[in-house]
């Protein structure tokens, strides 16, 4: 048994791939295992990597697209290693990043899930992801996403970004993995989300760095991106909101959403917006019914939950970032860290 599986799941990921395996046969720490899901692709990519050099590298195909979500459960359900990290083909790592990463784990025996700093694949002065970030209203964003890099401690942050997230791989299991409805597009929102109504923190860790592309594989502004990011969103809030805070937050939320759609007419992406509007209202019955992925029984206090989001909206429309100092947290049984006793590199 390895202590971390590391998942790729690929579609027509390209040039990007090869860069992506390349940065992993660097790591340092050499006790993991990568897990590539190939989702079908048809350009080419998976035919000329050279793997050479990559600890445990194990190719899943898969004979259709399956997205994000179910690409990562595909290859979690595979896994017996410690750890779950989640790595994009359109990344780069440096070759510290699970060295740091596990680091993290033994600061914080008692977290599960952690969000690893992204800076722009072409300009590492420009940031793309210090985790995500929640706003109370129901609106998800990747904190300091296109901002220049600043300084950034150790703290807390809504959930982690898929790009580069890190899970403890039997509390993954034990949520169910990531929703399979979204395809992609927020499923990392909504796993944060609900691993948060049990009890749970994400812990931001700024020297556990990658570079990334941006939704360099499927487009940032593609009609695809905008119509699932939307739908996802209307998912994620209405799925997860405790009663009280939903229909609190409710007026907020439709008002966000309208001026998102009116924005859209000015910017030519109205057409996917209003689109992944409908899709989302009528998929909230059939959500609702299906429970495989639903919300656990609620442990945190509606404080809690509250305290872990944003609710300044400016924050949102400036892309801040929002992490804040760590909490001591008394000791649990969910398990381990990883040492170098019980793993060590090589």
């Amino acid at each position: 048994m390895v202590a971390i599986s590391v998942i790729i799941v690929n579609y027509n990921g390209g040039a990007f791939l090869q860069q992506a395996l390349d940065s992993l046969r660097a790591q340092t720490f050499r006790d993991f295992e990568v897990l590539l899901v190939d989702n079908a692709s048809t350009d080419g990519s998976m035919e000329t990597l050279n793997s050479e050099g990559v600890p445990g590298y194990r190719i899943l195909p898969q004979t259709e697209n399956l997205g994000f979500a179910a690409g990562n459960n595909v290859a979690a359900r595979l896994s017996d290693a410690d750890w779950l990290v989640l790595f994009n083909p359109d990344a780069i790592a440096n070759p510290d990043w699970l060295e740091r990463v596990v680091s993290a784990t033994q600061r914080n025996p008692c977290t599960n899930m952690f969000a690893c700093a992204q800076y722009a694949l072409e300009d590492p002065a420009i940031m793309d992801g210090a985790g995500d970030c929640y706003l109370g209203l129901g609106i998800p964003w990747r904190g300091g996403f296109g901002l220049r890099a600043e300084p950034l401690a150790e703290g807390e942050c809504f959930s982690p970004c898929g790009a580069s997230a890190v899970f403890r791989r039997s509390v993954f299991d034990a949520h169910g993995g990531f929703d399979e409805r979204f395809f992609c597009y927020c499923e990392d929102v909504d796993l944060g989300y609900r691993m948060r109504l049990a009890g749970e923190r994400c812990v931001f860790v700024p020297d556990a760095i990658i570079r990334h592309a941006g939704s360099g594989i499927s487009g940032r502004a593609s009609e695809f991106a905008i119509f699932h990011g939307t739908r996802n969103r209307i998912w994620t809030y209405a799925k997860n909101t405790p009663a009280l805070m939903l229909w609190l937050t409710l007026p907020g939320h439709v008002a966000i959403t309208l001026a998102i759609l009116l924005r859209g007419f000015a910017t030519g992406r109205a057409g996917p917006t209003w689109r992944g509007i409908q899709a989302g209202l009528a998929g909230l019955g059939t959500l609702k019914k299906d429970k495989r992925f639903g919300p656990p029984k609620r442990v945190a206090s509606l404080g809690k939950i509250a305290s872990a989001m944003a609710w300044n909206p400016k924050r949102l429309l400036d892309r801040r970032p929002v992490i804040r100092p760590l909490e001591k947290r008394p000791k649990n049984t969910t398990g381990m860290a990883i040492t170098k006793g019980d793993h060590a590199g090589g």
